[in-house]
């Protein structure tokens, strides 16, 4: 029976990691964060940032930790690292992801019908590109042979300092000279062009076709990184496009604040349970 989900109520977890997708490069794994006790919880795939180069799935531990304790279950995956493959190679293993974990969700007690997602920095990046385009024939390269019916349609995402507009972040990164950021972009939009396609912004301003699944995005006031004017853009435009998004901005805190314990990061966990919480409300799935 589905668990209905109240985000008051606290849980015992049980951690592990299980093999998700074999590459020929590596194997990537995925870190489960499974609230003890019975019935079908409510399931949520993490992605990790990292500027599409670097970090793994335990980047975001302590709000996996955090939202999987409320009773939701929590599976974070590893994506393929730019220098092992350019876009849209991680935007295709978190496809992958989502369908996986529809597939597997009733193994570890959880429901297949409410699968979110949930990404940070570059991986808020991914997770708007899976959001938008769930069925790009690009995103959707890796087979899943024992359920071919199932697809990555999202009941929501939510992204913490998601690069909605990796142009900006680039063109950001140049005016602050920030080497190391300058070369993540290009190692990871190769060919360059790529940089147009793969722009969440950039889709939504040309009109293309998207499904818009209701969204959170969270940024902090102090980013330099990915600016708050660029998030403020991309919400404005995902809700002319017909989208439903909540768009909150935490004073004080930069670009990876939520990772460190404080009342921002506290304030944002909540707010982030509370989304769930009316999306699983409202959300019926399709078909």
């Amino acid at each position: 029976m589905a668990v209905v989900y109240d985000p008051s109520k606290q849980y015992e977890i049980k951690v592990w990691d299980v093999e998700c997708r074999r590459d020929p490069v590596r194997t990537l794994m995925a870190r489960i964060y499974q609230p003890r006790a019975r019935g079908l919880f409510p399931a949520l795939l993490d992605v990790h940032g990292g500027a599409w180069n670097d970090q793994d799935r335990t980047a975001n531990a302590p709000v996996d930790e955090r939202l999987a304790a409320s009773g939701i279950l929590v599976v974070a995956i590893d994506v393929r690292l730019a220098k092992e493959a350019p876009y849209p190679a991680s935007v295709a293993d978190a496809n992958y992801g989502i369908r996986w974990l529809k597939l597997k969700a009733r193994e570890w007690n959880g429901d297949p019908a409410t699968v979110g997602a949930l990404g940070s920095s570059s991986g808020g990046h991914v997770i708007e590109l899976c959001a938008m385009r769930p069925h790009d024939s690009r995103y959707t390269a890796h087979p899943l042979p024992e359920a071919p019916h199932l697809d990555a349609t999202l009941a929501y995402a939510v992204t913490r300092s998601p690069i909605s507009d990796p142009f900006a972040r680039y063109e950001q990164a140049k005016k602050m000279q920030r080497e190391n950021l300058i070369k993540n972009s290009e190692i990871y939009f190769n060919p360059w062009d790529t940089i147009y396609d793969g722009n969440p912004q950039g889709i939504l301003e040309r009109g293309e076709p998207v499904t818009l699944p209701p969204m959170f995005v969270l940024q902090g006031e102090l980013d330099d990184n990915v600016l708050p004017a660029v998030q403020e853009r991309f919400a404005a435009t995902y809700r002319a496009a017909g989208g439903e998004i909540d768009f909150e901005i935490y004073p004080g805190c930069d670009h990876r604040w939520i990772v460190n314990p404080g009342p921002q990061t506290d304030r944002a966990i909540e707010m982030i349970k509370a989304f769930i919480a009316r999306q699983l409300r409202a959300w019926q799935p399709l078909g």
